[in-house]
């Protein structure tokens, strides 16, 4: 005869908290998927889940998020996003279990983080009050919702066997049980086996607690799904698909065969838009449509002025070739990448509002309040510095800043390339600190003089004879002269470079070996302009760039 479990008995028991566990995880993702679709269809189009993000970000020790971002670099929002879904489940886990004898308890966790979110929402400035309340309101309710629903679906104490079947004349140890009422209906006299649960309506049970729960994920998965394509939807795609950039008064021809090599696997000397690197302070790249959208230029200046996204197209009639990185990029890392601006040069609206004496920063802040400072003479030293409109001959996209953003050659991203521009503030370095330096990184950036091996891959395998070794090489605004390989202990050898697309852009290298069988190192250095060698001393990115040579290994055969 089958071994069956007694109604109290811990299996029972660990499985129906199993249960009741991933209802509470259900209902605790169903009300997520919810909050998305809701904000998805009111107005402003701003997501529940980012602006929470956004927040938890904002309010993170400084040595935290330098931490996060140099051992996480790009994947740390994947990092954040996994953090709150653990979280969302814990919360889940404890409503669903306790459920079982404190329902309004298990309600009240739901009620607490809607009233909790809605708080962080409220004081979002770019979510609007009506979702601020309504998104988390409804979630909250769906949340319940759910979990009342699917608690009711939970398989009996006894999932995973068919009780005990009470013989006539014995008692049954479960209260649920039938029992003689006054009547005695239900006594040993009146049993009828037909009532007793069996085997196949456990499984019958559990089939349809699967069902139920599997359905509600499914939901949710689909709510939020359709509220981020909704938000991804909104009039921002089509905006920027009725925008024509203005034609350059001097347009840049096309890179020339001597800015490249035909090396598969080199990245190519203009990084495509769809691959250009984005690390930024938010969760998800803010979505604005640019109509009304307006850049203040202040602080210590003569003339304060607005200008309008529409005067900025016009006026934006200057390419160039840049490269930036972030001063998070390890050596040899992807941080990094070239691309065709277009915009004003940013000295054209600083003379406009006439910049008074003793000003020695500008101060870029983005519409989220985010902010980034560098000196006032890299605005008037000869190297690019833009308030841009366009990338790689298209407006920019969300993720890169659209409507407008600035662009300064020669300096890491965080003290300059402001994106989602909304103002430009004359100020000094001894009154304001920017949201990084106030976070312990440099208040200067410079980008340091690096270089990174492309081809062939750390651990690859290559047959023994000829080897092309190639990558890229970069520095700061005065731009590199050359690369050098070295094998193993070996010289450093000369490699060949390509003719530069603009002064301070990247230039790809390459490197003919003769390989021999055998484990080998290959490491490589970038000479600056100034005939520097790039230092060989290893240092992490805190507080202002990585230093140190690339080095991969690879097998000989």
């Amino acid at each position: 005869m089958a071994r069956r479990a007694s109604p109290g008995s811990p299996e029972a028991n660990g499985t129906n908290s199993i249960a009741r566990a991933t209802v509470g995880v259900t209902a605790a993702f169903v009300a997520i998927g919810i909050s998305e679709l809701v904000a998805g269809i009111l107005p402003g189009r701003r997501s529940p889940l980012s602006a929470i993000g956004d927040a938890i970000i904002d309010a993170t020790p400084g040595p935290v998020v330098r931490w996060a971002i140099v051992w996480f670099g790009s994947a740390n929002r994947l990092a954040l996003l996994s953090s709150m879904a653990l979280v969302v489940a814990a919360l889940g886990i404890i409503a669903g279990i306790i459920a079982t004898r404190r329902r309004l308890l298990a309600r009240a966790i739901f009620a607490f983080v809607a009233v909790a979110a809605a708080t962080v929402l409220a004081a979002d400035a770019l979510t609007p009050i009506v979702t601020a309340i309504t998104a988390p309101l409804l979630a909250g309710l769906a949340g319940i919702a759910v979990l009342e629903w699917l608690l009711r679906r939970v398989p009996g104490r006894n999932t995973d066997i068919a009780p005990a079947v009470t013989a006539p004349g014995t008692a049954s140890s479960d209260p649920d049980e039938a029992s003689p009422d006054a009547n005695g209906a239900g006594s040993a006299d009146e049993f009828d086996p037909s009532l007793a649960r069996t085997p196949t309506a456990g499984l019958r049970s559990r089939r349809n607690f699967l069902l139920a729960t599997g359905g509600s994920l499914a939901a949710g998965l689909a709510a939020a799904l359709a509220g981020q394509r909704l938000m991804a939807r909104q009039v921002l795609q089509q905006v920027r698909d009725q925008i024509a950039l203005p034609r350059p008064r001097a347009p840049l021809p096309a890179p020339e065969p001597s800015a490249s090599f035909a090396v598969d696997g080199l990245s190519p000397i203009i990084t495509p838009t769809s691959d250009f690197f984005r690390i930024d302070a938010r969760l998800n790249p803010l979505r604005l449509d640019g109509t009304g959208h307006v850049v203040t230029i202040k602080g210590l200046v003569d003339n304060p002025f607005e200008i309008t996204y529409e005067e900025i197209l016009d006026l934006a009639v200057v390419e160039a070739d840049v490269t930036l990185s972030c001063v998070s990029n390890e050596v040899g890392g992807p941080l990094i990448g070239t691309a065709r601006w277009q915009g004003v040069p940013l000295t054209d609206l600083l003379d406009r509002a006439g910049v008074q004496d003793g000003a020695d920063q500008i101060v870029g802040r983005a519409v989220d309040t985010w902010t980034a400072g560098f000196p006032l003479e890299a605005a008037y030293d000869g190297r690019t510095a833009l308030v841009a409109v366009g990338m790689n001959g298209e407006p920019l996209p969300a993720r890169h800043g659209f409507p407008v953003r600035l662009v300064v050659e020669g300096l890491y991203g965080y003290v300059c390339n402001t994106k989602w521009l909304s103002e430009i503030e004359l100020t000094t370095f001894a009154d304001y600190q920017a949201y990084w330096i106030r976070l312990g990184w440099a208040p200067f950036g410079p980008i340091k003089t690096q270089s990174r091996i492309d081809v062939p891959r750390h651990q690859a395998t290559v047959p023994a004879g000829t080897v092309t070794i190639a990558g890229v090489a970069w520095s700061n605004e005065h731009g590199v002269d050359g690369a050098e390989v070295r094998i193993d202990d070996g010289p450093w050898m000369v490699a060949e470079v390509t003719e530069p697309l603009a002064r301070g852009t990247w230039r790809q290298w390459r490197h003919l070996w003769d390989a021999s069988p055998g484990r080998h190192r290959i490491s490589v250095r970038a000479i600056d302009a100034q005939g520097e060698p790039q230092t060989e001393v290893r240092r992490p990115p805190d507080p202002d760039g990585a230093t140190g040579h690339h080095t991969v290994t690879v097998t000989v055969s």
